[in-house]
C-alpha cells in the first residue's frame, strides 16, 4: 500500500484561520499609515502654498491679501499649484473663501489649514 501525502482539511483550515487573523491585524495598520501619509502630504503642500503666498506678498510689497490672488500665485508655484489633495481631497488657495489655504481630506472629512 502506498501512503498518500498531503494536508488534511483541519490543517488547511488552521492555516486559513491564521492568515485571516494576520490580515485582520495588518489591514487597520495600513489604513492608519495611509491616512498619516495623506495628512503629512497636505501639511507639506500647505507649507509650500504659504511660502508662495509670502513670496507673492513680498514681490507686491504689501501685507494685504488682494481678493483674487490665485492667478498671480502661479508664477511662485512654477505653474504647478496644487489643486487636488491626497486621497481625492481638494485645496482651497488664497484669494478664495477666507483667504487661508486649506486642504480637505475627503476620506476623513477633515480640513487642514495653514
Amino acid at each position: 500500500m502506498k501512503k498518500k501525502s498531503g494536508f488534511t482539511l483541519v490543517e488547511i483550515m488552521i492555516v486559513v484561520m491564521i492568515i485571516g487573523l494576520l490580515a485582520a491585524i495588518a489591514i487597520p495598520g495600513f489604513a492608519n499609515a495611509r491616512r498619516t501619509a495623506q495628512k503629512n502630504a497636505c501639511i507639506e503642500n500647505l507649507r509650500q502654498i504659504n511660502g508662495a503666498v509670502q513670496q507673492y506678498l513680498m514681490a507686491q510689497q504689501t501685507t494685504n491679501m488682494p481678493p483674487s490672488i490665485s492667478p498671480g500665485l502661479d508664477v511662485y508655484f512654477q505653474n504647478q499649484a496644487p489643486t487636488n489633495g491626497p486621497g481625492g481631497g481638494t485645496y482651497t488657495l488664497p484669494g478664495t473663501g477666507n483667504g487661508v489655504p486649506t486642504c480637505a481630506l475627503t476620506a476623513e472629512g477633515h480640513v487642514l489649514d495653514s
